[in-house]
């Protein structure tokens, strides 16, 4: 398995506080990794380092091999890597199917494309009002219209969502990595059913990884 990106010795602080402690997190192109913990162990922090939204106050964030610590979140995000974060994950101002616009440039008919059928009735709809499942549906969407996501990175896929909806969600994300080649990396607070063989799973505790395995060691 090749490494798409990675966290090598990595340290992030917040103020006084550091969160995470010289972290190595190798991420395999065309797999799902999961990054469990409670809240505080630095699953959500890791994710934001790889995505650029925080900065590293020592090592490094690699890309297929080449150091990219110096560049831009945004800069990352042109290069394939999509960062579907827990909060604030959608415009709330624009309608649903703005925010799918968004996502697919280019398309004329966003609703007609959405991967979850759930939303084309609600495409009028600001973002905004609609419910936490619902919004997450939409913040999701990003990931899965995007036509050349090489990395995505979600932070708690099923928060709100019915679990059905949930189970399809894990299906889709298990699809970029197995059909796409993406490097999907998935922060959850336990080990979600349906996750496609070759899975892995790093268990994060106090900004450092304990353990790595098989997502049925954790279960």
């Amino acid at each position: 398995m090749s490494v798409e990106i990675a966290l090598r010795a990595a340290r992030v602080r917040y103020g006084p506080l550091e969160v995470l402690h010289g972290l190595d997190l190798p991420v395999p192109a065309g797999t799902v990794t999961v990054l469990l913990g409670r809240n505080g162990a630095g699953r959500t922090t890791a994710l934001r380092a790889l995505a650029g939204t925080v900065g590293l106050s020592a090592g490094r964030v690699e890309w297929r091999g080449a150091d990219v610590t110096r560049l831009s979140a945004h800069a990352r995000a042109r290069r394939g890597l999509c960062f579907v974060p827990d909060l604030r994950a959608v415009y709330a101002g624009l309608t649903v199917a703005e925010n799918l616009a968004l996502a697919a440039p280019g398309t004329d008919a966003p609703g007609a494309g959405a991967p979850y059928p759930e939303l084309v009735p609600l495409l009028s709809r600001t973002a905004g009002t609609l419910s936490g499942g619902e919004r997450r549906m939409v913040a999701l969407s990003r990931a899965f219209l995007a036509p050349r996501a090489r990395v995505v990175l979600v932070d708690e896929p099923s928060l709100g969502m019915a679990p059905p909806v949930a189970a399809r969600t894990y299906r889709m994300l298990a699809a970029l990595a197995a059909e796409r080649g993406a490097a999907v990396v998935l922060a959850e607070q336990r080990v979600p059913d349906g996750l496609p063989p070759g899975s892995l799973v790093h268990e994060l505790r106090r900004g450092s990884r304990a353990s790595s395995g098989e997502p049925a060691e954790y279960r």
